[in-house]
């Protein structure tokens, strides 16, 4: 995945970071994607399929009244961001750093913004989608790619070019 710099901060991530500060200030020193044991990769199949399973899809409209609050699931139910967040969370328990867990912001197909969990690992990077129960590689969904979060510092957001289309990065 092609990155060009720094950009905006999804608005729902930002509020999220004055709510839980701590969702913000995760810093990666090091570069390098965690390596993909057929264990590690078990445990991503595995995550992606519960919490797929677990949370019924909500919109933030329906459970808080108002547009694009980032937010755990904890009632079971949730948007996009919310599965992706749980999945990061738990990944992270399992001793994967943030810098391979990003919160990537993307347009499908029919023009909708949404929100995957990209994994960064020693054989490319890998999409959890609540929108699809296989784990795939980026370059494999049917997805743009408009920005995500930086492997260095989770509070900051870079630009994606995929390589496949001309996008702006305007989704919130």
């Amino acid at each position: 995945m092609q990155t060009n710099g720094r950009t905006t901060q999804p608005v729902g991530h930002y509020e999220l970071c004055k709510r839980s500060p701590i969702e913000c200030n995760e810093k990666t020193a090091s570069k390098a994607p965690v390596e993909l044991t057929r264990s590690l990769w078990k445990e991503i199949v595995a995550i992606n399929d519960e919490v797929n399973t677990a949370v019924a899809p909500r919109t933030d409209m329906e459970m808080w009244g108002q547009e694009e609050v980032w937010s755990y699931p904890t009632t079971g139910a949730g948007d996009c961001e919310d599965y992706v967040l749980e999945k990061r969370r738990r990944l992270m328990a399992l001793g994967v750093p943030a810098g391979n867990l990003l919160v990537t912001v993307v347009r499908q197909p029919n023009g909708e913004g949404h929100a995957v969990l990209t994994v960064r690992t020693s054989l490319g990077e890998f999409i959890l989608d609540n929108l699809d129960s296989q784990v795939m590689a980026w370059n494999e969904t049917p997805y743009t790619y408009l920005k995500r979060q930086s492997e260095r510092n989770s509070g900051v957001w870079i630009a994606i070019n995929d390589g496949r289309a001309d996008a702006v990065a305007s989704v919130r």
